[in-house]
């Protein structure tokens, strides 16, 4: 499938002049990516963002942007039948214990899914939310790939400079 339209990431104030490079995936890691390898994880609305930004205790400071995306060969994490073909499942999409298999093994099974998506080309992955208080309408685009240019093009919404 192919996502056009806007998506919202809820910065950490300390990576808000960077909205654009997936630093702090890369460095920490994340559900659907490894140490290592940059990633976005965007929301489709301004609330699921929020939530995904501030899974823990109270709102935290926050800067929310919004890109405008064009992104050609997107996984959907919503198939039941396409995730059980690359021996995945909605329920380990949601497992809570990603963290732990991270420290124990290197990598989570999700992250190792995603690696397998992204060697067949994909440039990212839609997904839902799994932060509290989330829905099966709060959706994630996570992005592996992207640029000015298609086919996985994003751009920042700043037309006041305000990051620059």
């Amino acid at each position: 499938m192919n996502y056009r339209g806007k998506l919202y990431r809820a910065l950490n104030p300390v990576h808000a002049r960077q909205p654009l490079s997936g630093r702090g995936a890369e460095l920490h890691g994340g559900r659907f990516n490894s140490k290592g390898l940059p990633a976005l994880y965007a929301s489709l609305t301004v609330m699921t963002a929020l939530r995904e930004a501030n899974q823990v205790g109270s709102l935290q400071p926050t800067t929310l942007v919004c890109y405008e995306a064009d992104i050609e060969s997107v996984f959907d994490g919503r198939e039941s039948a396409a995730l059980e073909a690359r021996g995945m499942t909605l329920q380990a999409l949601a497992d809570p214990t990603w963290r732990d298999q991270m420290k124990a093994s290197g990598d989570a099974k999700t992250q190792i899914f995603a690696r397998q998506l992204i060697d067949e080309g994909y440039h990212a992955l839609l997904v839902r939310s799994f932060a509290p208080g989330a829905t099966e309408q709060d959706l994630n685009l996570v992005l592996w790939r992207w640029g000015n240019a298609a086919p996985a093009r994003l751009s920042l919404i700043d037309d006041e400079n305000r990051l620059a």
